[in-house]
């Protein structure tokens, strides 16, 4: 087996299907797309509208879909109901960003993943046997998975990159919810059973201090490519100053051995030393410990999520901390632009 290949570069925001294109060749996409390969590309799209350092910007999703062009004309952009326990439609956030658009522009499927006929691939996590609702189109109908991310801070699991952005695969929101628990163990399963998958991290902006939703927005300006999502996410950590060691999900909880390849296995464009290291950093409020305890804990996900309780419980959080979502107006206008 060769080595794992990968792409980082400076990157010119007005140029993103130039720097893609140079990514795709280096990482040697040929050979997992051929003419007629059935390609998803799964952005992060976790906000009702497009917000910088939050999301996969738009202009990169149809950079994306534009270079992936070259390869082969099956190709799906697909994302499952967003927003938790205040569920969000993504119909409406394909609308509000303009991904509708990309349907009469380029002869794609924009897809909405929920409401897909699914089913479940198993996994044990500890002493519990799991099962993972998965789309069909994606496990079955798919030859390679993109998995279009940006660089942030997650208050939950430390960084949001290519992994954990296909914890959205599983298309419901509850079903993700009751699932946080078991996150490391269920991501690594997913990412086994997609075909093919492939890092894309959107680096013009990255999200710093209290992620996925709210923080400080850093502008960064590169991009970084990978044949193998865990070896992407290792290296966009050393990009963010933050040992990979210290991403949960990235490790191997039975070895504690990283799941991403070694120095020595990856071949790189670049050396990373010439890259800018900007430093990111967690930093909770009282409110995101609550979040983290239901976060990690089974019980406490029941009791915060699906008990009778969790309404009353959601009001009085309310109280003291903003909602991340305005679900009196949660939608604004387009304005057709970054």
């Amino acid at each position: 087996m060769g080595k794992v290949r990968l792409f980082v570069d400076d990157l010119d925001p007005r140029d993103y299907a130039g720097a893609i294109r140079r990514g795709l060749a280096w990482i040697g996409i040929e050979r997992r797309i051929r003419p007629g390969d059935r390609v998803l590309v799964k952005p992060n799209l976790t906000f009702p509208r497009y917000r910088k350092g939050v999301m996969a910007s738009p202009m990169c999703v149809e950079a994306l879909v534009e270079a992936l062009k070259d390869y082969t004309d099956r190709i799906m952009v697909g994302e499952a109901d967003s927003g938790g326990y205040n569920r969000f439609s993504m119909d409406e956030v394909f609308r509000e960003t303009g991904l509708l658009d990309l349907t009469k522009k380029y002869g794609v499927n924009v897809v909405n993943l929920t409401g897909r006929p699914a089913r479940d691939v198993e996994v044990v996590s500890g002493h519990r046997r799991l099962k993972i609702p998965l789309p069909a189109v994606v496990l079955d109908d798919t030859d390679c998975v993109v998995s279009l991310a940006v660089p942030k801070i997650h208050m939950n699991t430390r960084v949001s990159l290519s992994v954990k952005n296909l914890w959205g695969c599983i298309p419901l929101p509850p079903a993700r919810l009751r699932l946080h628990p078991y996150l490391d163990d269920v991501l690594c399963a997913v990412v086994n059973a997609l075909r093919k998958p492939v890092a894309v991290v959107d680096g013009r902006y990255g999200l710093n201090r209290s992620g996925p939703m709210r923080g400080e927005v850093v502008e960064l300006n590169w991009l970084l490519m990978s044949d193998d999502c865990y070896t992407a996410d290792a290296t966009c950590c050393r990009l963010m100053g933050i040992a990979p060691a210290s991403v949960s999900h990235l490790v191997d909880g039975t070895t504690r051995k990283p799941r991403s390849a070694s120095e020595t296995e990856v071949e790189m464009n670049r050396d990373l030393a010439r890259m800018p290291v900007t430093r990111f950093y967690l930093r909770r409020s009282w409110t995101d410990y609550l979040s983290l305890l239901a976060f990690r804990y089974a019980v406490l996900s029941h009791l915060a999520y699906r008990s009778p309780l969790a309404a009353w419980l959601h009001r009085i959080l309310y109280w003291f901390r903003e909602p991340f979502y305005d679900y009196d107006h949660p939608f604004e206008p387009r304005s057709g632009s970054e």
